[in-house]
C-alpha cells in the first residue's frame, strides 16, 4: 500500500479502500466507531487477540493503536471486552 491510502488517523483512506476494491474484488468498507453492528463485534474480536505494541520505539501509537482507535475501541482489552460481549453463539 503507498503511502496515500493510509489514512493518518488508521487504517486505510476512502481511496485506499477505493483502490483495494478494485485491484483485488473485494468490498471493504469504513470503519464503524459505533454500536454492536455483526463488523465491528468482528474487528473486535480479532484485534482484541492481536499481538504487538500500542506504541513504537519513538512513542508513538502504532498503526494497531490507530486502528482500534478508528473503530471506538481504547485497547486490546476494551475491543476483547466489546466482542464477548455482543458475539452471537
Amino acid at each position: 500500500m503507498k503511502k496515500i491510502h493510509k489514512s493518518p488517523s488508521g487504517g486505510l483512506s476512502a481511496k485506499g479502500r477505493a483502490h483495494l476494491n478494485r485491484t483485488t474484488g473485494s468490498n471493504l468498507k469504513a470503519p464503524l466507531s459505533t454500536g454492536t453492528n455483526p463488523r465491528r463485534v468482528s474487528f473486535a474480536a480479532r484485534f482484541g487477540g492481536m499481538a504487538g505494541p500500542m506504541k513504537n520505539a519513538k512513542g508513538e501509537p502504532t498503526r494497531k493503536a490507530l486502528a482500534l482507535k478508528k473503530w471506538g475501541f481504547s485497547s486490546p482489552q476494551a475491543a476483547r471486552n466489546f466482542a464477548s460481549k455482543n458475539k452471537k453463539g
